[in-house]
């Protein structure tokens, strides 16, 4: 049987998910970045016809961590929605589920750079929180130790005999966590990308991959370009 990983970082226990969800047990607290809900009904509305299935795929796999963890709050850092509009076009089937969801377990929505405005779907709407003597927050800074954050969707690539793989991946120097994003359509961006540069302090770094069903924990020193 296959050990979980356990994320260790500022004092704290974490264990990350396959999904890209963080599970603070101490605090029974799931934490998940970037859901972007509604990307794809966004891009519809600028004439690109794209299938709009992603918020739903979305929902579903949180509705499966939150039962799988039994988490009494969640915690989105922010971006959950593509736009401040997609909280007005989510189909009914969505958001039901959604309100379902926000009856599970308290329920906390934070700001992010695609969603700045608070709505009403249900829970509370902050632009940050702080919790357990950790900030939590969409966007990363290297002056806020202690500050798990998302925005930057990491993703980690590695040579595996010759071939190389990319996959989304938590990343930290027990000063910075970046999450992976959640949403079912978001991209990723390498943290070897000038978009990281002067975030982490390397000797420090933390790297776990999400595979299929499991995470990978990798040595920054197996990192390449992409």
């Amino acid at each position: 049987m296959l050990e979980t990983p356990i994320l260790r970082f500022a004092g704290h226990t974490f264990e990350p998910l396959p999904s890209g969800a963080l599970f603070w047990h101490a605090q029974q607290t799931l934490l998940v970045a970037d859901l972007h809900l509604e990307k794809m009904s966004s891009f519809a509305a600028r004439g690109q016809m794209l299938p709009p299935y992603d918020s739903g795929m979305t929902l579903r796999r949180l509705e499966g961590d939150l039962r799988r963890t039994g988490a009494q709050r969640l915690i989105a850092l922010g971006d959950s929605f593509h736009r401040d509009s997609g909280t007005t076009t989510l189909p009914p089937a969505d958001r039901a589920r959604l309100d379902n969801l926000t009856a599970m377990a308290e329920w906390i929505w934070l700001s992010g750079n695609h969603d700045p405005a608070p709505h009403a779907l249900g829970g509370q709407c902050l632009p940050q929180l702080q919790l357990a003597g950790l900030t939590l927050a969409h966007e990363p800074r290297r002056d806020a130790p202690g500050l798990v954050a998302g925005h930057l969707h990491p993703a980690a690539q590695i040579l595996v005999n010759g071939r190389s793989t990319r996959r989304p991946c938590f990343v930290h120097d027990n000063r910075l966590m970046i999450l992976p994003a959640y949403g079912a359509s978001t991209g990723s961006i390498n943290i070897l990308s000038p978009a990281f540069v002067g975030l982490f302090h390397w000797p420090s770094l933390e790297v776990t991959m999400l595979g299929k069903d499991r995470l990978y924990p990798v040595s920054p020193r197996r990192l390449v370009q992409g």
